[in-house]
């Protein structure tokens, strides 16, 4: 007998339906999720805002600040780092971050199940936090 793994990758949707350098938020187990298309990369990132108590990250302004990607809340503008969630503005606030990938024109979401921080040790690494795009 052969079990089959269940597949971890949910579909948000097509890369197609993210307007370059804006986001849209997905839903994954009741919790909000900011996917965000800015340059040739897509990131998944906390929909809500910290600051504004507010799920609205997903509605940000998409930019980078000295090359790294980010996104600045529509409420209050704080930046955060698309990468690794990071706030731009206040070293002590950090957004969680879910990996992502495109796969034939579909933008998916890893379903970890047991959604947690990175460890400090994963949170130099961004790779796994993004999908460029021109790796599809």
């Amino acid at each position: 007998m052969r079990i089959r793994a269940e597949n971890p990758w949910v579909d948000v949707c097509a890369l197609d339906e993210i307007v370059p350098e804006t986001g849209v938020c997905a839903l994954l187990r009741g919790r909000q999720i900011a996917v965000v298309r800015a340059r040739e990369s897509i990131y998944a990132v906390d929909n809500y805002d910290p600051f504004s108590d507010a799920y609205v990250i997903s509605r940000g302004i998409v930019g980078d600040k000295g090359g790294v990607p980010k996104i600045a809340s529509p409420i209050y503008k704080q930046s955060f780092d698309l990468r690794t969630g990071q706030c731009l503005d206040d070293p002590t606030v950090r957004l969680d971050t879910w990996e992502v990938r495109v796969r034939h024109g579909r933008v998916e979401l890893l379903d970890d199940q047991q959604r947690a921080s990175p460890s400090p040790e994963a949170r130099g690494s961004t790779s796994a936090r993004s999908a460029h795009l021109a790796d599809e």
